[in-house]
């Protein structure tokens, strides 16, 4: 998948988490979701835990 594409994953939105970058359709902040990873949880692990949430949308906040 290209950046362009993987960037359009990523919305921010003033009235969603207070315009931080977040997945797009969710309240899964971009530092979230690198936070998770650099405490050492894996990619299928967040993949687990958060339903509707795609390997690609995880590649985007990398």
């Amino acid at each position: 998948m290209i950046d362009r594409q993987l960037l359009e994953r990523i919305c921010c939105d003033p009235k969603v988490m207070v315009g931080k970058p977040a997945i797009k359709g969710t309240r899964l902040t971009v530092d979230y979701v690198l936070n998770l990873l650099g405490h050492g949880s894996t990619i299928d692990e967040i993949l687990d835990e958060y339903d509707g949430l795609e390997r690609e949308d995880i590649q985007a906040c990398l």
